[in-house]
């Protein structure tokens, strides 16, 4: 399993478990967003603290993720940015533009202070579009 989507009462946790190639973040963007509109969430949490890595071509599809996410009423946060991630992201002057926290809990704090939403309620963890990419 590369990627899961999990509810967690009005916001979706979307984990990236493994490096995505171009198509497989497509993919996820897809998913994503359809699971968006399926549970009219209200916000959106993209955990990317499995990857150790993030190309040019990755962080332009997380930040359209988020730019549609939004167009969607869905506030979107990254979480879990290793730090030569980030090292990286800055010295190749790629430009990320996005809400990140530090991990899940401050992202879901982020969320409840943003929103309407909250993150009680319906749970479906390990039940919403997981998939292998």
């Amino acid at each position: 399993m590369f990627v899961s989507i999990l509810q967690q009462g009005d916001f979706l946790i979307a984990s990236i478990h493994a490096a995505l190639d171009d198509s497989e973040l497509m993919r996820f963007q897809k998913d994503v967003m359809a699971e968006i509109a399926n549970h009219r969430a209200k916000g959106v949490i993209i955990d990317v603290a499995a990857l150790d890595v993030l190309d040019s071509f990755g962080s332009w599809s997380l930040r359209n993720l988020v730019h549609m996410a939004r167009l969607r009423g869905a506030t979107t946060v990254i979480v879990g940015i290793q730090p030569e991630v980030a090292f990286s992201i800055v010295e190749l002057g790629m430009e990320l533009d996005v809400t990140t926290a530090l991990d899940l809990e401050n992202g879901l704090e982020y969320l409840e202070s943003v929103t309407t939403g909250h993150r009680a309620g319906k749970s479906m963890l390990g039940v919403l579009g997981s998939h292998d990419t």
